[in-house]
């Protein structure tokens, strides 16, 4: 399948080309860039040159006559919306890996991204793409939503708890830790070395834009509050939750077993999974406690920001959409140490 990356000048757009020249059934035929456009790959991402010696990145007008199969957005918010349908229109799966079409309800995009959104006709024909929760609506798909990182790791650790109602739908919180990668590659003051070096900062307090996508594939109110910590990579959530009824830590790990005994991606642990152990891989580690002291559960997780964040679950799901093995062109194994 012919497929182009647009946005591959950024952290998520090159990990995309890094597992589709990994893929057997993809074939990268184009690449945009803006903030480089003219440029070899090689020449902006050295780390791909031996993969991609002679891809120029053009700009997004360059893709209008190029026949494609399938294109990638990695752009950020608010871009996808003003050129998926074009290529929708040519007949060109659209694989989205921004925030434009994971929220249905456009009064829920314009509360928390502040803007109105552009194309709300295709928000009910967009596919959430959290595969291990919505694996049977995606195949044959067209508009694919990929969720963010933030919800991935959030869902994929209390979903279970919430689909059984063995938690109350209130007064949920989850607090995240996230390599610098997720806040994108463009520079700014927050992410000056002098300041990002041995420092940790929360952002977003009370009213990220995360929240609200958590928040609706959970079914449940949320306080979210996201923390920067000084790595390139990786990503660990600590959720916490009130009991209903009498579950114990030895039921809350044995929900999760059942819930992800056969997902390829998802890694139950009796440890607390780490920040570091899933970097590199498309892998969610997640485990469980319960508190019988205070009755609340806290359900952990960790994912690379970029991979199972980002890029690998795009593919993940791009995989289901066109009838390819779920595994196909994806790690499932961190690189350590």
């Amino acid at each position: 399948m012919d497929v182009a990356v647009v946005g591959a000048s950024g952290y998520a757009g090159a990990e995309l080309l890094r597992l589709l020249a990994g893929h057997p059934e993809a074939r990268v035929v184009a690449a945009t860039g803006e903030s480089a456009k003219g440029k070899l790959v090689a020449e902006h991402t050295p780390a791909l040159g031996a993969l991609y010696p002679s891809l120029v990145l053009t700009g997004v007008e360059d893709l209008s006559d190029v026949p494609l199969d399938t294109v990638f957005l990695a752009l950020p918010h608010g871009r996808s919306q003003e050129m998926a349908g074009t290529f929708l229109e040519r007949g060109i799966r659209v694989v989205d890996l921004g925030a434009d079409y994971r929220l249905r309800d456009p009064r829920d995009y314009a509360a928390w991204y502040g803007a109105e959104h552009r194309d709300p006709q295709r928000l009910g024909d967009a596919v959430y793409c959290l595969v291990e929760r919505h694996r049977g609506e995606i195949p044959g798909a067209s508009l694919l939503a990929i969720p963010g990182c933030y919800p991935t790791a959030s869902s994929l650790a209390l979903g279970p708890f919430l689909d059984r109602g063995v938690v109350e739908t209130s007064s949920i919180v989850v607090n995240a830790l996230s390599g610098v990668s997720g806040a994108g590659r463009s520079p700014n003051d927050r992410l000056h070395f002098p300041r990002l070096s041995s420092n940790a900062e929360a952002y977003g307090l009370l009213r990220h834009r995360h929240t609200v996508e958590i928040e609706r594939e959970i079914g449940a109110e949320v306080l979210f509050t996201p923390h920067l910590v000084p790595v390139a990579r990786g990503m660990l959530v600590s959720a916490y939750a009130r009991v209903r009824g009498d579950l114990d830590t030895a039921g809350a790990l044995a929900i999760l077993r059942e819930s992800y005994d056969q997902e390829p991606f998802v890694v139950v642990t009796e440890e607390p999974p780490t920040l570091k152990d899933p970097v590199g891989s498309n892998l969610c580690f997640v485990s469980a406690r319960v508190d019988p002291r205070t009755g609340w559960l806290l359900v952990m997780s960790s994912l690379d920001n970029l991979v199972k964040g980002a890029a690998g679950q795009a593919v993940q799901a791009w995989n289901v959409a066109s009838g390819v093995e779920e595994i196909t062109g994806l790690p499932r194994a961190g690189v350590t140490p």
